[in-house]
């Protein structure tokens, strides 16, 4: 008896306005780059990058790491496009799915190492910043293999088995364990745990980026043993098991080294972007400091006037009297220095008549 189960797509593609094919494999592999550059610029901007940094190494990495991911994924399943019977060409169809994360990784940090070195950024701390955003951007990505209906695990019968119902490729319609959402949900989890530890820890120089490679990897290990897909085995175990194991103990002997090495966190992780908060701040204050050098004059100024109409009312009327007596001496002084004058003047005009009469009864 059915109880429940997830259900799969029955196609994945979709015809938007009935002329642009909308695939849903593509469509969740863009979300995730969205979601996972979206993410990464805040941390960077938290640790005191610039906005858009992130997008502009991005540029670099997101093709660097499609072009990896579907090398691994060719590579490793190369019976599936060069076999007998099959179509080399399919290589090319990325569209159709098939990304090997640990080659979009590789490939991935190149193309970031190349926009990193165009910008003067360490990677390390770059890769700090977009490592739970990778994270996430695998979970949503997981996705696209519902709609393509790929990537199940063992037949089960639980409530959240996943029912296929295509046969192509060799697919056996029935119920089987959704190995795709334990991925993206356990990817969920790795995003959760990186930005807690460092908060918690304040992880720096690749070490945020080596706790999510780890974490992948232990959940990668035990998921990709429940698969039933088509794989190389080695030792008994699929490939992608051996690499799960190589690159969780490379990822876990980075994060002890790297701690002795180089403890702590970088306190400039883009330079010229603390200069650049420094001048606006600057330019801020200088603007502040003169706003308040002109209150203080016109407070100043107000000041003093009304501490002279202070000290005019504050007067004293014996003191108002006493300015008003120095007033009239100082007019008394004036016009008694003017009548002496003209006194002077009078006799000076009297003694010159006189010489000039005695001088007329001698001739």
């Amino acid at each position: 008896m059915e109880i429940a189960y997830i259900p799969s797509p029955s196609r994945g593609v979709y015809e938007l306005f009935g002329v642009i094919p909308l695939r849903g494999y593509a469509f969740c592999i863009i979300i995730g780059v969205f979601v996972a550059v979206w993410l990464g610029n805040r941390r960077w901007i938290a640790r005191g990058g610039r906005p858009g940094t992130v997008a502009d190494i991005a540029v670099w990495a997101v093709p660097f790491g499609l072009v990896g991911g579907r090398l691994y994924h060719v590579i490793t399943d190369y019976q599936l496009y060069f076999s007998e019977g099959q179509d080399w060409v399919d290589a090319f169809k990325i569209w159709e799915g098939g990304l090997g994360i640990w080659g979009a990784i590789a490939f991935g940090a190149v193309g970031a190492w190349i926009g990193c070195r165009s910008r003067g950024v360490p990677l390390p701390a770059w890769a700090d910043a977009l490592a739970p955003g990778i994270a996430l951007a695998q979970a949503i990505g997981r996705w696209g293999n519902w709609f393509n209906q790929e990537l199940y695990g063992r037949e089960t019968d639980l409530p959240w088995a996943l029912h296929i119902t295509s046969s192509t490729d060799g697919r056996v319609p029935g119920y089987y364990h959704p190995t795709f959402l334990y991925e993206s949900l356990w990817c969920i989890g790795v995003a959760v745990l990186v930005i807690w530890a460092d908060r918690r820890f304040k992880l720096g120089h690749g070490r945020a980026f080596a706790l999510y490679v780890a974490a992948y990897c232990a959940g990668r290990f035990w998921i990709e043993a429940m698969r039933v897909d088509e794989a190389h085995h080695f030792l008994g175990m699929r490939l992608n098991e051996w690499t799960s194991i190589v690159v969780f103990l490379l990822a876990v002997l980075y994060i002890v080294l790297s701690a002795r090495l180089r403890p702590g966190r970088e306190e400039v992780v883009e330079p010229g972007a603390s200069d650049d908060d420094t001048d606006d701040d600057g330019a801020a204050v200088k603007l502040d400091k003169k706003s308040e050098d002109e209150d203080s004059e016109t407070k100043d100024s107000e000041g003093k006037k009304s501490d002279a109409g202070k000290s005019d009312a504050g007067k004293s009327e014996a003191e108002k009297s006493a300015d008003e007596k120095e007033t009239a001496e100082a007019e008394t002084d004036s016009s008694s220095g003017s009548s002496e004058s003209e006194t002077d003047d009078s006799s000076s005009s009297v003694e010159a008549k006189d010489e000039e009469a005695e001088s007329a009864k001698k001739a």
